[in-house]
């Protein structure tokens, strides 16, 4: 089938990938020219594990290519996916300037068959929205399905080649069965099509994000009220998440959420409320306390030191807001580094992924280190905000030596506290009371 993807960011790169993976020809289209020469080169401009070299060998089969030019790649498509960006503004809601612009370069161009394929996160009616603009631009009917992406970054090719579902909603059975014809080698072990209207399915990617998001603030709050009480938040945890109507996925208690999705689509489900009369409390409070959790590990620094921040060195493990991506968009980890830096603290960094993308944002004020352990010289405490692989298990007496002070703040709760305390550490994490050396 004869697909063309337009946006190559992480959706639509590996949307267009995937799909060409199973032998369809797909052409990735992107306004922006540096990425699109990247590409070209045989270069993928975000990390997302595996995909460089699903990329290659599309490429090398020639089922997989890439271009600026939208009219071209619009000409004889039977699916054009719109995988732009959608921000959010600034009252929350989603800009979709981006969706509106390639509409109306495309619509010249599309065959009389093309079927429109949203997979955007977009506002509830977006769908029908842009049938009406482009029957307006092309004088006809086109087709136009929501098709909303529930990719992990970090797990996003998985996420596309084994779905736990593909959610459709299109207006026509024919439409219907043309997705459902592309997406069934994707499931092969009875993982189910959802087939819906185009309104349901574009609500239930925001609801679907809102609801995780919400699992996540509640139990960062528990986390709080456990360190308060005296209580473990990992055993209470593991008391709740044994209940078959709870579940443990989401509820490891950390320093909040991040990245392009969980935000963004909690305030834009937000704006969305208040736009249709509803007051949105649950998610406002769900906001509220992933902003201030993001606060966390600053204030435990801040009070160990007693304010007294000036003159020390604080390393950092893990700067991208979650393992297995280069992605620091919303990471709590920023919030950290700028609170240090506040308090004209030395901060020395280190990400397997994410140094690039940090350097954009603070340039020299840091000071960057490609090997892990070299942060720990001369630093009076080392703070984790991701919890990547590589930080599980360091050398303990190692990090002991190279630190000036033995003071591990941890926002991802990867040690055992008494472990950290027989290695001689004073131990900070997050819902469980802290150990002293």
């Amino acid at each position: 089938m004869k697909i063309t993807v337009v946006g190559t960011g992480y959706v639509g790169l590996v949307t267009g990938t995937c799909l060409a993976e199973t032998g369809n020809d797909v052409t990735c289209v992107d306004c922006d020219r540096k990425k699109i020469d990247v590409l070209n080169r045989g270069h993928i401009p975000i990390y997302e594990p595996g995909l460089a070299e699903l990329v290659k060998r599309n490429v090398d089969g020639g089922r997989l290519r890439f271009t600026v030019d939208l009219p071209a790649a619009a000409k004889n498509a039977k699916l054009l996916f719109l995988a732009v960006g959608t921000p959010p503004a600034e009252d929350g809601s989603a800009d979709l300037s981006a969706l509106w612009a390639v509409a109306d370069q495309a619509a010249p161009h599309l065959d009389p068959d093309c079927i429109v394929v949203c997979k955007s996160t977009v506002p509830v009616g977006t769908n029908a929205k842009l049938s009406a603009r482009l029957r307006q631009l092309t004088g006809r009917e086109v087709d136009v399905a929501s098709n909303p992406e529930f990719l992990k970054e970090g797990m996003a090719i998985d996420d596309f080649m084994k779905p736990d579902r593909v959610v459709v909603g299109a207006r026509r059975g024919e439409v219907i069965d043309v997705l459902t014809d592309l997406y069934q080698p994707y499931l092969r072990t009875d993982k189910p099509l959802l087939a819906m209207s185009p309104e349901s399915a574009e609500m239930t990617k925001y609801v679907a994000n809102a609801m995780l998001s919400t699992k996540i603030s509640f139990i960062n709050e528990m986390a709080n009220l456990c360190e308060c009480a005296g209580a473990d938040v990992n055993e209470v945890r593991r008391g709740i998440g044994h209940d078959s109507r709870i579940g443990f996925a989401f509820l490891f208690p950390g320093v909040g959420y991040g990245g392009s999705c969980f935000p963004k689509d909690v305030g834009a489900l937000a704006a969305l409320a208040r736009a249709n009369g509803v007051e949105p409390r649950v998610l406002e409070a769900v906001h509220a306390v992933n902003e201030r959790q993001k606060t966390v590990l600053a204030e435990k620094i801040e009070r160990h030191f007693e304010g007294q921040l000036s003159g020390r060195t604080v390393a950092i493990w893990g700067l991208a807001f979650k393992p297995g991506t280069d992605d620091v968009r919303e990471a709590p980890s920023l919030v950290l580094i700028h609170r240090l830096l506040e308090l004209k603290a030395t901060v020395r960094v280190h990400d397997p992924e994410a140094l690039g993308n940090v350097r954009a944002i603070f340039g020299d004020r840091l000071v960057y280190c490609p090997k892990r352990d070299d942060t720990l010289l001369g630093a009076d405490a080392l703070a984790i905000c991701t919890e990547w692989k590589q930080y599980v298990h360091p050398d303990f007496d190692e990090m002991r030596r190279l630190m000036r002070c033995p003071v591990v703040f941890d926002g991802r709760n990867i040690y055992n506290p008494q472990r950290m305390l027989e290695a001689g550490f004073t131990y900070y994490s997050i819902g469980r009371p802290p150990v002293f050396k």
